[in-house]
Parts: C-alpha cells; structure tokens; sequence
C-alpha cells in the first residue's frame, strides 16, 4: 500500500486592518476583488489558530514516525524470511 498524496496546500493570504487603515484597505480590495466581506478573529482567537495548526502539526508528525515505524519492521520481517508481507506459506 503506498503513502497517501503529499498535501497540496493553496495560498492564504491573512491582512491586519486597524481603524487607520481601515478606509484605505476596503478602497484596494474593492477594486481588485470587488465584494468587501470580512471574518473577524480576535488577537486571541488568532493565537489560538495558530496554536491549534502547531498541534496539528505536531500530531501528523507523530503519526508519519509510526507508520515508518511499521513501515521498516515490516521490510526487516520481509528481508530475515524472504517472503513479501501478507503471504502465506
């Protein structure tokens, strides 16, 4: 069985907008995107995401360790008894 397909992530772009800028930024983003709408993360909340993606992160690392774990005992058993994993004899 292979690996599954690397993640093929896609470009987000994130702007910090204060009330200085406000005016200015929803100016440029009409005229390049058109439509303004806005998702609205507090400080908080955006650490929180972040700290949320690190742990993801984290895990799926943890997780590839264990299956090239199983991955090499698997080629080891293969190699000591010459058979392909799965057969039987």
């Amino acid at each position: 069985m292979s690996r599954p397909k690397p993640l093929q992530l896609v470009d987000t772009r994130v702007r910090v907008v204060t009330s200085d800028t406000l005016e200015q930024f929803i100016e440029e983003y009409k005229e390049q995107y058109g439509e303004v709408a806005f998702v609205v993360l507090s400080m908080k909340d955006y650490e929180n995401l972040a700290l949320n993606i690190a742990d993801l992160r984290r895990y799926i690392n943890q997780q590839t360790e264990i299956i090239v774990y199983y991955e090499e005992a698997v080629t080891e058993e293969k190699k000591e008894d010459g058979t392909e994993s799965g057969e039987s004899e």
